[in-house]
């Protein structure tokens, strides 16, 4: 006998078929395992075993089952690793992925081998044509569905990425920001309506803080601590990432923070401010946009981009500490606005540019000048 695969030595008929037999016994569950692998099945020896004897019940892998449940385990997440955004966000996804799936292959669910290239470009496709999805969308929607599908590629469920050879690009977006002058104009504005003034004064707030909506919504009195200046900071994880910020409190914040210090409703819920719902905020927004005969897109997030710019980072602070406040976890983000301010500044220098066209160089001093690189 050969311990290593367990065949029989020798010439006799009985001995050739007895390693016939586990030949072919062998090449059975060489079969098995791949057509386990192929249907996302577990592969175990109870499995191989019932598909031997015939006892295996066919149970492939179905994608939206999966994203189901997954969507389940994270919702039971929330405050704990996953904001209520990111629950929407995947909920959302989920939503179209079972639009995409009915429309173009006519079921209820899919089976995991079914996701390759060919559906990912299909459902790029869909997103853009019959949702009408902008491209940037698009990729935060595939994002989604990825991390779904690389749960079957980890798993062992899908043999391969169908991801792999997908390109995920995003296009550059000009993010708006507030400038001076529109500040001024938007923080002196009076409103008879006093949902107005709320809208207004928790914009100014984040245009000074940096503050998302989902976080400034959440801002607490612990939030609240003496500094290392012994001045006022707000300290919170961000609800996004998870990462810390630290944001020191101008004059205005802080203005702002005192007189709904004694306000009802905040003492009530135990809010810093008087923050309404997203929708009905940014809808506040357009109005006093219009009112303050802002020509801009103003929505709160608008709020964000002007601290890190027209507040921050035209104002001398360094890129370093903006991407603390912000609390953005790679400086790359950061980065994107620091090319805003740049761009600026270049817009800026062009009045003196024109008026100064007329003064020459003498000499060969112009050979001097290298250009930068």
């Amino acid at each position: 006998m050969n311990k290593a695969d367990c065949r029989k030595n020798g010439l006799k008929s009985e001995v050739r078929e007895f390693n016939t037999h586990l030949d072919k016994i062998q090449s059975k569950v060489f079969h098995i395992y791949y057509k386990l692998l192929d249907r996302g099945e577990e592969i175990s020896i109870e499995n191989v075993r019932n598909y031997l004897t015939g006892k295996a019940k066919v149970r492939p892998k179905m994608i939206l089952a999966i994203f189901r449940e997954h969507n389940s385990k994270i919702n039971q997440l929330i405050g704990k690793g996953f904001s209520k955004s990111t629950v929407t966000k995947y909920q959302t996804c989920y939503d179209h992925t079972v639009n995409f799936i009915r429309d173009k292959y006519g079921k209820k669910d899919l089976e995991i081998q079914k996701i390759n290239y060919e559906f990912i470009t299909e459902y790029e496709f869909w997103l853009k044509s019959k949702k009408s999805c902008a491209h940037n969308n698009v990729m935060k929607y595939l994002t989604n569905f990825k991390k779904i599908v690389l749960i079957c590629v980890k798993n062992g469920w899908l043999a391969t990425d169908p991801f792999s050879n997908y390109r995920m690009s995003r296009h550059n977006v000009n993010r708006e920001a507030l400038t001076e002058l529109e500040l001024e104009r938007f923080a002196g504005k009076i409103h008879e309506n006093e949902s107005l003034n709320r809208v207004r004064d928790v914009f100014l707030f984040c245009c000074f803080t940096g503050l998302c909506y989902t976080d400034v919504y959440q801002l607490k009195s612990t939030h609240l601590i003496y500094g290392i200046n012994r001045e006022m900071w707000l300290v919170f994880n961000r609800g996004k990432t998870g990462a810390q910020c630290r944001i020191p409190l101008l004059p205005l914040p802080l203005k702002i923070l005192k007189n709904y210090l004694q306000q009802p409703e905040c003492q009530t819920s135990d809010r810093l401010l008087p923050v309404l719902s997203n929708q009905k905020t940014n809808l506040y927004l357009k109005q006093i946009a219009a009112l303050c005969k802002i020509d801009k897109h103003l929505t709160f997030h608008l709020a964000r981009h002007t601290f890190a710019t027209t507040v921050t980072l035209t104002n001398g602070v360094p890129i370093e500490s903006v991407s603390k406040m912000l609390g953005h976890t790679s400086m790359k983000t950061t980065q994107i606005y620091a090319k805003i301010v740049n761009k600026k500044i270049s817009e800026d220098m062009n009045l003196p540019k024109a008026k100064l066209s007329t003064y020459v160089i003498s000499g060969d001093l112009q050979s001097t000048f290298v250009e930068e690189r």
